[in-house]
Formats: structure tokens, C-alpha cells, sequence
């Protein structure tokens, strides 16, 4: 790093003519100016030090020296005093820190840690006052400007140490950090707090332009000084770019305008039992600390635990929302987006510490949709009344027909199959009446993947019998108009007792039964199997299942489905799935929306049993694991 430019004369004396009193210490009305600093050293005393240790030392420091010969750190909890160049002294280990960082590095340790690991025996110890905390600058970690990395090691805290690349580094830190432990104060008002509180207006208005790059180092600053609203602002941009974070809003949560689009967000990790740290009741306690009532923290918990949570913004927007959402519900997710995409210019900021719709990230069925390439399509986007060009459309994501479904991604291959019905000519809410046991209803939208897996085995419901195959379906409309029924991975076996769904879900027009099961470990003895199964008005036209080389039909089989065709014993079982998946795009107009099952949220409800109850002579095997916890 360069020091050409750094000026440690102004520096230090905005430092001294800022200081005022930390809010938890003694304030005497500001009558007593606290020297932060004292005199600089000369040439010669600098001199007398280096000799002394064995060394020049880095740049930065040095002329830090020359500026001021010592100073005040004031860190709140570390390192309060720095030494001046009659103070400074090798550290030499000796609490004896080598052997315990070397034992750790193993066999093909990094460099960092390497360098770590030798700092304690060749770093020159900078404080003179301190909380059991050390400054060591260490020669051994050095750059091309001759700038020598300090660690700061809090003895208390159990923690590695804090690196900075260098002393001019560390103290560009310790100032920043001078100036959050005071933010707090009303009266701390002064050149550099007015001129990050502008960069915070500033980066606002940017954001709002779609120009949300140019705002991020902006907010990234003002944050480090402690500047109000940068830290909120900040974590809306970083939630949007999923690029990690604690994402905490503070007190907005309390504020009637920003409390229906930041309390829900609040609430996404407690209510997908991501919260570890002491429970519902530690949320709670956390929310109403910053002024949420914590009737309303309850019940936005509780609709967001059971999917029924809504995002419901006013104005035009909120219409876009409403329509979005009852495309997505039933898979339309590409289209959904859309209708989002061409409203969020209609998005308005219901006060200066918002944004970006972030409240659309807790909503069940929508928050999904909102992938990292969207999240910045959004910031991209001018709103709010703000105008700027608009950003290149992300592409659809949902690819055309059932191919997607042989992609392992996709598929959660290798762990197992899938069974899916289509039904012509009705809407999905009517599949629970046509083909779900008894009292079936749609549920709230979930996670298809665990939706299955999370349901009950027919020896935990009282009424089922153990032949029974009952699925936990998720349920939506293709591009094309069918009503699915989408069970994946299905971790059942194609049987002969299989009983065709097909029939019962073709009241109002065609309906379509696939079912895949993939090989087992050994494909000689269960080859994968494949069935189809087409409906008409109640009535089966045509069906047939294939397992390894042997084939079974029934009725009038189209050409373009001929499974003599489409299964080929020369080619991979991949390849004929993939063929004969095609052919059922081609041949029937069949489909399924890839984000929604494998990404999104979608109904489901228990259909009736796959199999029939077994006839006279005819047999059946169940089993199940118990796992015991030692």
C-alpha cells in the first residue's frame, strides 16, 4: 500500500478535534480535552529504535511515529494505549502461543496459517495499555510496499486474532470504530459524521435508481462509522444477493410502515427451525426488545411456521403480487416472475429506511421465486418512483416438457423414482375429490421434496391397511392446462397389485399415469420399471409397463408411444427414459414445472392407495426401518 497520499498530521488531528466521551463513560461536559496523542518523534529517536530492535520499521508506522510518538487507542474492550518508539519491544511469546497454533496446522496447512503460527516469536508488541489484548506488528507478514500485517489478540476472548494488512490499516479501523461506539450519542456531530450521513441519502437514492452497485461501498462505509440507517439499508441490498449475513433490521420492525414487510423476513428462521438460540421464546424476547408487540411477532410467526403467511403490499403493486402468487401456486413460476418483473417500477418505499420489496422473500409461495439472479434483477430496477434504465430480463427457468426429469439435479436421482397424474380438463383444487382418500384437502403450499417424506407410513395411521400405497402428491397446472399430481421421489415399488389412478382422475376428459422406479442395486434381479397409463372419461384406453426387457400392454397404444420403440435393449435405461419422455411431451402435450417441484412451494393432499388389496392367493411384503438413537 502507498502512503503518498496519507497525511497523518490531518488525520490524527481530526481524530483528537472529534473525540468526545463514549456513552457508557464519564462525561464531564466536554470541558477537559483528552490528548489522544503526544508530540511526534524525531528522526533520531525513530532511529535509536530500530537499532535497538534489529530492524527497520514498516512505513506506515514509522511516519505515525513522526506525527504522533504514542496514542489513544480507546477501544472498548482490547487495546487502549499504544507505546511510542522508546516503548516498543519484540513479544517473544511468552505465554509460549507457538506450539499451540503449530500443533493445529496439520499436513497441508495454508499459508496464512502458517504465517500465524510463526507471528508470536517475530512480532514487535505495540501497546503499553491494554485489556489482556496485544498489538504485533509482524515483520514475517509483509507486503510489496514493506507494510508489515498487525494482529490484534484479544487474550480474553478465546478467538484467533484480528489481522490488518497494515498499522495504517489497523488505525484507518480503530478510528472508524472510535466513531460507532459513539453514533449513539445526539451530540456527536461533526465533519465526518455529516459526510457518511450524505453518503447514506446518497446511496439511498442510487438504490432506488437501480444503480445498487455504486450504492454498496457507499453503505459499506457509512456502516463502519455507525451511521444510522446504513446497516438496514446494507442488509436489504446483501438479502436480495443472498450474499450472506445475520440480515437484521433492528427497529424497523417496530415502525407501523416497515412492520408488514421486515417482521415476517424477521421471522423466516425461526419458522423453518433454523433458530437455535434458545427457542420461539428467545425470537419473541428479541422482537419486543425492539419494540414489536409481541402479539403481532407471535401471529406473523405462527402464519409463517404453517404457509399461510401472505405478503399483501397496497396499490398497484400489491395487485401484481396478488396475481403472481395464483400463478405460482400452482407451478407457474416463469410467468409469476413476470408479472412481478413488469410491476416493480409500481413499488413504493413506505418510508427513507426501505428499499426493495424484501417482504417478498417471506411469503411462501413467492419468497422462492426470488433466486440470486432475480434478487438482483430487483435491485436493478428503478422504483419508487426513481427512473434509470432497466436491467436485461433474467431467463425463464422452467425448460419445456418432462426431459428435466432425467437431469440427477433435478430429479434427486440416484435416491429413487417418480409417479405423477395428469388430468385434461379441470382445475387442480378438484384432484383431492377425484383421486384423494377420503376427506382429502389441499394443504397449505410446502416443500414438495419433504412433503413425502415427512408423511406418516401406513403402520402409523390407524384405518390403513399395510398394502396400501397412499402418496403425499404435490398438485399444480402445467403450461399446457393439465391438473398434476407430482410424487417425488417415490420410494415405492411398481407392483403387480398397482392400481392406475388414471381412470378415476378422467371424469371430464383425458387423464395420464406415469410411474418410473429406477433399478435397484443388482439390475438383473429388479431392473428399473416404467408405466403408462392413459384414461379417458372414467375408462382406460391404453397402458403398458415395462421392467427390463419384459413388456406388458393393454388396448390401443399410439405408434409414437410404442414401448417397443422407445425401449431399445441396446441403449441405456436414461436414454429410453428420456425418449419416451419426449414422446409424451410430443404425443400428449404433457409437462411439469421443474422450479416449482424441485424449488418452489406447491399444495399437496394424500391421495387414495396406488394398489389394490391383495386376492385370494396373491401376497405381499412390507417393511421399515427403526432407527434407534444410542
Amino acid at each position: 500500500m502507498s502512503n503518498e497520499t496519507f497525511n497523518w498530521h490531518e488525520f490524527l488531528g481530526r481524530w483528537q478535534k472529534e473525540w468526545v466521551p463514549r456513552a457508557d463513560e464519564d462525561d464531564d461536559g466536554g470541558q477537559t480535552v483528552v490528548p489522544l496523542g503526544r508530540p511526534g518523534a524525531d528522526e533520531a529517536a525513530i532511529a535509536a529504535a530500530e537499532e535497538r530492535l534489529g530492524r527497520r520499521l514498516p512505513p506506515s508506522y514509522r511516519e505515525f511515529l513522526a506525527a504522533s510518538d504514542g496514542w489513544h487507542v480507546d477501544q472498548a474492550a482490547g487495546v487502549y494505549q499504544l507505546g511510542g518508539a522508546a516503548d516498543i519491544d519484540w513479544f517473544r511469546d511468552p505465554y509460549g502461543m507457538t506450539p499451540l497454533y503449530e500443533q493445529n496446522l496439520g499436513d497441508d496447512p495454508r499459508q496464512e496459517h502458517v504465517l500465524l503460527a510463526g507471528m508470536w516469536q517475530r512480532a514487535l508488541r505495540l501497546e503499553t495499555d491494554s485489556d489482556m489484548s496485544y498489538a504485533l506488528l509482524d515483520p514475517g507478514d509483509s507486503d510489496q510496499d514493506g507494510e508489515w500485517a498487525l494482529y490484534v489478540y484479544k487474550g480474553w476472548s478465546g478467538e484467533f486474532p484480528d489481522r490488518y494488512p497494515s498499522f495504517r490499516a489497523y488505525m484507518e479501523a480503530m478510528y472508524r470504530g472510535f466513531h460507532a461506539d459513539r453514533a449513539e450519542r445526539p451530540d456527536f456531530v461533526n465533519a465526518t459524521t455529516r459526510l457518511q450521513d450524505a453518503h447514506v441519502e446518497e446511496a439511498r437514492l442510487l438504490a432506488l435508481r437501480g444503480r445498487y452497485e455504486e450504492a454498496l461501498p457507499l453503505l459499506e462505509e457509512a456502516r463502519s462509522f455507525g451511521r444510522p440507517r446504513s446497516a438496514v439499508l446494507l442488509n436489504q441490498l446483501r438479502h436480495l444477493l443472498a450474499s450472506g449475513g445475520s440480515w437484521d433490521y433492528g427497529n424497523l420492525v417496530a415502525d407501523p410502515r416497515y412492520l408488514p414487510e421486515i417482521l415476517p423476513v424477521e421471522a423466516m428462521r425461526p419458522a423453518s427451525g433454523k433458530w437455535r438460540l434458545g427457542g420461539d421464546d428467545h425470537w419473541l424476547g428479541m422482537m419486543a426488545a425492539r419494540g414489536a408487540a409481541r402479539e403481532a411477532a407471535e401471529a406473523v410467526l405462527r402464519t409463517m411456521r404453517d404457509g399461510t403467511h401472505r405478503y399483501a403490499p397496497p396499490g398497484p403493486w400489491g395487485r401484481a403480487v396478488a396475481e403472481a402468487r395464483e400463478s405460482a401456486r400452482w407451478g407457474a413460476t416463469d410467468a409469476a416472475w413476470r408479472v412481478l418483473r413488469d410491476a416493480l417500477p409500481l413499488w413504493e418505499a413506505p418510508g427513507p429506511s426501505l428499499i426493495a420489496p424484501i417482504g417478498l422473500l417471506a411469503d411462501p409461495v413467492l419468497g422462492p421465486l426470488v433466486t440470486p439472479e432475480r434478487g438482483r434483477e430487483i435491485l436493478a430496477t428503478p422504483r419508487s418512483g426513481q427512473t434509470g434504465p432497466a436491467p436485461e430480463p433474467v431467463p425463464d427457468l422452467d425448460p419445456p416438457g418432462l426431459a428435466w426429469l432425467t437431469e440427477p439435479a433435478a430429479n434427486w436421482r440416484p435416491l429413487d423414482g417418480y409417479r405423477c397424474v395428469w388430468a385434461e380438463g379441470i382445475g387442480p383444487a378438484r384432484l383431492p375429490a377425484l383421486i384423494g382418500e377420503e376427506g382429502a384437502e389441499l394443504s397449505a403450499p410446502t416443500d414438495p421434496r419433504k412433503a413425502s417424506r415427512r408423511a406418516p407410513k401406513p403402520h402409523e395411521r390407524e384405518g390403513v391397511e399395510l398394502w396400501e400405497d397412499r402418496a403425499v402428491v404435490a398438485v399444480g397446472r402445467t403450461a399446457e392446462g393439465w391438473a398434476f399430481a407430482f410424487d417425488g421421489p417415490s420410494h415405492r415399488h411398481l407392483s403387480k397389485l398397482f392400481l392406475s389412478p388414471a381412470p378415476a382422475a378422467s371424469l371430464s376428459g383425458r387423464a395420464v399415469v406415469v410411474w418410473r422406479e429406477p433399478g435397484r442395486s443388482s439390475p438383473d434381479e429388479h431392473p428399473a420399471a416404467f408405466h403408462l397409463s392413459v384414461a379417458e372419461r372414467g375408462k382406460e384406453l391404453y397402458a403398458f409397463t415395462v421392467r427390463g426387457t419384459e413388456i406388458e400392454r393393454s388396448g390401443r397404444i399410439p405408434e409414437a408411444l410404442d414401448p417397443a420403440r422407445l425401449f431399445r435393449p441396446e441403449d441405456s435405461e436414461t436414454d429410453c427414459e428420456l425418449r419416451v419422455l419426449e414422446a409424451l411431451h410430443t404425443e400428449l402435450g404433457l409437462s411439469l414445472p421443474r422450479f416449482a417441484l424441485t424449488r418452489g412451494r406447491l399444495p399437496t393432499f394424500t391421495t387414495r392407495s396406488w394398489t389394490r388389496a391383495p386376492r385370494a392367493g396373491e401376497g405381499f411384503a412390507y417393511a421399515y426401518l427403526v432407527r434407534h438413537r444410542p
